[in-house]
């Protein structure tokens, strides 16, 4: 049972650029805050540190758009070519209005402009980062250097800010894990008055995400990881891919 829970915020990170080895900034960042990892830790870590460490960066002015992506950018009122990169990381398209596209990434996730994002990527509003390409397999990455490093077993998410369809504000979410069951579930449990729980199943990394996300914040803060100490979760490898809800069973798609 979880009964105190403490998120550190890790700051010091220097800017992360192509080819920068992030397990290890991350590892001298912890050292720096006089932190060192143990059993049980999650470390959560901003998605776009992940992409800028993994070269998933594109410069706008080397895209050409299609005749796809101008008519969708005349209709959404976007820039071609990011619409043409959208399109890019993208299954479907499953929303538009004017200023918002919703798709189906190609990793699964229903989110605005598949991830595709300007904000604090160095350069001017030419340069846009996209998602990892496998954000499971990035956080197993982190997650297995870090042991290396330390010895403890620890679990890594990758978290991304999604906005929600009937609700207002972006929350964090988790979009890659290793070392953590991305699901709990709780059927079969008793409540206060010995009723067992018949459809209870909580999505474990997604509310670390949206708490870490409290503490990253979303501007110049400089927090792009946050230490969250005394949770109790099973441990387990399915990644986040495991929240992901099948198009058969979605209610509303």
């Amino acid at each position: 049972m979880t009964t105190r829970v403490v998120l550190h915020p890790i700051r010091g990170l220097p800017l992360v650029r192509p080819g920068d080895d992030l397990a290890e900034l991350l590892a001298a960042s912890l050292a720096a805050d006089d932190l060192s990892l143990a059993d049980g830790d999650v470390l959560v870590v901003a998605q776009k540190v992940v992409s800028k460490a993994e070269g998933r960066l594109v410069r706008l002015a080397d895209v050409t758009p299609s005749a796809a992506a101008v008519d969708l950018a005349a209709r959404v009122g976007k820039d071609p070519r990011l619409v043409e990169v959208i399109l890019g990381e993208s299954r479907a398209v499953l929303r538009t209005v004017p200023g918002v596209l919703i798709v189906e990434t190609r990793l699964g996730f229903i989110c605005a402009n598949a991830g595709v994002d300007h904000s604090n990527v160095a350069g001017d509003e030419e340069w846009v980062a996209l998602l990892p390409a496998d954000p499971d397999a990035s956080a197993a990455t982190v997650r297995a250097a870090l042991r290396r490093r330390s010895g403890a077993e620890v679990a890594v998410l990758i978290n991304d800010s999604h906005g929600r369809p009937w609700r207002e504000g972006a929350v964090g979410v988790a979009i890659g894990a290793a070392g953590i069951a991305a699901v709990a579930d709780l059927r079969g449990r008793l409540d206060l008055y010995g009723r067992p729980l018949r459809a209870t199943t909580v999505g474990t990394i997604d509310e670390l995400a949206a708490a870490a996300s409290l503490v990253m914040g979303q501007a110049d803060e400089a927090v792009p990881a946050v230490l969250v100490r005394g949770v109790a979760f099973a441990t387990d490898d399915g990644g986040a891919r495991a929240v992901q809800r099948a198009a058969g069973r979605d209610l509303f798609r």
